[in-house]
């Protein structure tokens, strides 16, 4: 199947429906090739038995025995041609029920279904700039929302782009490099079940890794070792040999093959833990093999995706490099194999063979190893960034502008929530900013403030980790997002409510102290509300005072109308409110919101109706 390049803009249904239709041709694909599979199963086994048959029959009529064993190696041809054919397919049929999977995740996102998706890896720490509040990570959360990601390392990358902005001339360039993969659904989507069916190496495990892959090797600089290991095994040879024909009449080979025992238990510690380390890497890396033949078979035009693929082919394929490093650890896997190892090792010497294999891949490969992991993982969360461009209506490119001398804003058309569906979100114009202003939201309960909040600022991490924004237009200079939403005291810390709401506005007032070039964008939600009305004003007003008057611009929410004609803030504001319909007794529902933004201070309260 091509890969798609809609020409009209899509709609949820549309896109929905198109998950759907791609769903149900790979489970149809997966049961197919199921059939096939066991099929095929049946034959090998009726290969196998018709070789029996046919010893069976050369033992009973010695007379046929040339057609016998005629018939025995043609069975054993076929059973073995079965076993390559059977796993074939299997791996097609593997690939294509990942493929359902996928694209059944791909309508839940669409539809915020997200009990239908799998289990998010993490939740935000409350500590964090905004993470917590904007629902970066979590159940229902942005990181869910992309999660298109194959692969752990590539999951990695897209969690670290969404908790810390880039600068802009790399958020520019991570987004061009978006915008070239939003058509290429297909690749996106191999790319996803590659990964996917690659599984994911532990972080922990993979860093040990790399670490060894990047150091000196041991045994190759180390040819006197090298050499025994050689002789032992050929001396030993050669005497059992000459001893078996009569040369010898004694079995010498038994000393040198006791040598090379007393040799190899001398170093086999320091060669089994070479071994474990290098197992590290191949328990996840070897199946990447398949993920980057995936990227290698792309021809891109960004700057980004051109470096991400250049990495993988450069002085070595790192595909086929990744295959030799699965079959070298396959056979250092031999030492747990128990005597059959002890039969193969002891007059070979065979672990140093094979640790001569590995360190010439590690002194050939190992340096590369980690631009190798470095480019599945830029690609892979670049892949994840187009998902949403490519399916959700409403979402574009933002605009990434330098700050300019008049100070910085945020400016946003029919902005609206990524988190809610294309049939729930109400999107509004939005304007954040310049610096010495700031957006007072008000109206009554569940009318939408918080909202409107969190959208401005997941639309800022989206913008500045080089993604598409859920907006028809948004312009933003470089911010760094701080919030102060979701505050809970602590027990276990003993924190008061209050204490933890100075706390993070303490962290949010020195951030935009420390601000130089790049402003803060700080979005407030209904602050200090764990104490008195009267103490909170004066607080409120000092702290929004001090903002003010730093590099920073921002919004936020609050029932204090009375903030607006503060006489050190009226200058400063600016008003915006949402407002709710109460409807006459025995109407259903009895209030109604519209979620539309207007200027000015709210008029009406809804808590006591």
């Amino acid at each position: 199947m091509p890969d798609t390049d809609d020409s009209t803009a899509p709609t949820l249904h549309g896109s929905i429906a198109r998950y759907e239709r791609r769903r149900d041709d790979a489970a149809a694909d997966r049961d197919r090739l199921g059939r096939t599979a066991s099929n095929l199963s049946n034959f090998r086994f009726l290969a196998f038995a018709a070789g029996i048959a046919a010893l069976v029959w050369a033992e009973l009529r010695p007379e046929v025995g040339a057609v016998a064993f005629t018939l025995f190696g043609l069975s054993l041809l076929s059973f073995f041609a079965l076993i390559v054919v059977h796993s074939r397919v299997g791996a097609r049929q593997r690939r294509a029920a990942e493929l359902a999977t996928i694209n059944e995740q791909a309508a839940a996102r669409l539809r915020r279904d997200w009990d239908a998706l799998p289990p998010p890896p993490e939740r935000a720490r409350p500590r964090h700039p905004y993470a917590h509040d904007l629902d970066i990570l979590g159940h229902a959360s942005l990181a869910r929302l992309l999660g298109t990601t194959g692969t752990g390392v590539g999951r990695g990358r897209l969690r670290g782009w969404l908790l810390r902005p880039a600068p802009v001339d790399e958020a520019r360039e991570r987004q061009s490099a978006v915008r070239e993969l939003v058509p290429r659904l297909d690749f996106r989507q191999d790319l996803q079940v590659a990964g996917r069916l690659a599984g994911d190496p532990d972080r922990h495990a993979l860093r040990a890794f790399i670490a060894w892959a990047e150091q000196g090797p041991w045994l190759v600089y180390r040819p006197l070792t090298r050499w025994i290991s050689r002789l032992i095994p050929l001396a030993t040879l050669v005497l059992a040999v000459l001893h078996i024909e009569g040369t010898l009449d004694r079995p010498w080979w038994m000393i040198t093959l006791f040598a090379g025992i007393v040799f190899s238990a001398t170093m086999s510690k320091r060669v089994h833990g070479i071994f474990e380390r290098a197992s590290l890497g191949d328990a996840g890396l070897r199946h990447y093999a398949d993920v980057v033949r995936t990227i290698q078979r792309q021809e891109f035009d960004s700057e980004p995706l051109r470096k991400a693929r250049a990495a993988l082919v450069d002085e070595s394929d790192a595909a086929d490099e990744l295959d030799r490093l699965g079959w070298l650890t396959e056979l250092a896997d031999l030492r747990h194999n128990g005597m059959f190892y002890i039969l193969l090792h002891w007059p070979t010497l065979w672990d140093f063979h094979v640790l001569t294999g590995l360190e010439r891949w590690q002194k050939r490969a190992g340096g590369r190893v980690r631009a190798w992991v470095d480019a599945v993982g830029d690609l892979d969360a670049l892949a994840a960034l187009a998902a949403p461009a490519h399916d959700e209506p409403g979402w574009t490119f933002p605009e990434l502008v330098d700050p300019p001398e008049s100070g910085a804003r945020f400016v946003a058309e029919e902005l609206a929530h990524p988190l809610l569906t294309a049939d729930e979100r109400i999107p509004n114009d939005v304007e954040v900013g310049p610096p010495g202003t700031f957006l007072m939201v008000t109206g009554s309960n569940m009318s939408g403030k918080s909202t409107l909040l969190r959208a401005i600022g997941v639309n800022a991490v989206l913008a500045l980790a080089g993604g598409p924004v859920c907006a028809r237009r948004l312009t933003t200079p470089p911010l760094d997002v701080f919030t102060s939403m979701r505050i809970e005291d602590s027990l276990e810390r003993g924190v008061s409510l209050f204490m933890a709401e100075l706390q993070r506005l303490k962290m949010v007032v020195d951030a935009a102290d420390a601000a130089g070039q790049r402003p803060v964008l700080y979005l407030l939600d209904e602050i200090l509300h764990g104490t008195n009305t009267a103490e909170r004003q004066v607080a409120v007003r000092e702290v929004l005072s001090h903002l003010l008057r730093s590099h920073a611009v921002g919004a936020i929410s609050t029932h204090d109308l009375e903030l607006a004609a503060a006489e050190t803030l009226a200058s400063a504001v600016v008003p915006v409110h949402f407002q709710e319909t109460v409807h006459p007794e025995g109407h259903v529902p009895p209030m109604t919101f519209d979620y539309r933004l207007r200027e000015g201070i709210a008029t009406s309260t809804n808590a006591l109706k």
